[in-house]
This record gives C-alpha cells, sequence and structure tokens, in this order.
C-alpha cells in the first residue's frame, strides 16, 4: 500500500505542474490570438477558436435584497450561478427580479482541435 500511496502523491504533484503548464500555455495563445485580434487561428496541426462567453457574477447583497424569502436562500445558500439559472429556466425566480444584481464578466473559452 505504501508504493501505491506514493505512486499517488507523485502523480498527484505531476498533475499540479501539468496544470500550471496548461495554464501558462493557455495564456499565452490566449494572448497571441488577442494581440492580433483573432479568435479562429488556423495553423499546419492545429486549429485553434477562442470563444467569448459572458457569465454572470451575482452581488449576494443585491441578490438577497431583491429576494428576501428565506425559503429560496436555504436553496441558494450562496450565490451560485448553475442553481440561480436553474430556478429561472423553473420560473421559481422572475428574471426582472434579480437583472440588478449581478454584472456580466466576458471570458475566453480556448478550444484546440488536432487536423
Amino acid at each position: 500500500m505504501d508504493r501505491i500511496v506514493a505512486r499517488y502523491y507523485e502523480v498527484k504533484q505531476r498533475m499540479k505542474e501539468l496544470e500550471q503548464e496548461l495554464a501558462e500555455l493557455r495564456d499565452s495563445i490566449l494572448s497571441h490570438c488577442e494581440e492580433r485580434q483573432i479568435t479562429v487561428l488556423e495553423l499546419e496541426r492545429h486549429k485553434v477558436k477562442v470563444i467569448h462567453q459572458a457569465r454572470r457574477e451575482y452581488d449576494e447583497n443585491k441578490l438577497y435584497e431583491a429576494l428576501p424569502d428565506l425559503e429560496l436562500w436555504r436553496l441558494l445558500s450562496k450565490p451560485d450561478t448553475a442553481k440561480i439559472a436553474g430556478l429561472l429556466k423553473l420560473n421559481v425566480i422572475a428574471e426582472d427580479k434579480i437583472k440588478h444584481t449581478y454584472r456580466l464578466k466576458e471570458i475566453a473559452l480556448l478550444q484546440v482541435d488536432k487536423r
């Protein structure tokens, strides 16, 4: 078991290193595309797409004021975008009631495909 745990630790450490390298490479690719103001990059063996999305970031205080019902807060417990989106979809919450409680945050998704 000691060998398995040691290997687990090694793999976990390597995973952290790979995730850090992946983040650095991603930032580099996004910077390259942003500098050239491009969203599609066709290379010899790969195609890169930068997809921009707007995500909501809720202000907890404003949301609480807009939704003072404690039963709703028990469902939410904290501003969870996925839960709020679900409640909006089910019409438990009206969009116009909370439209002032969040701001849209632009994020860039990176998609790299092999040709």
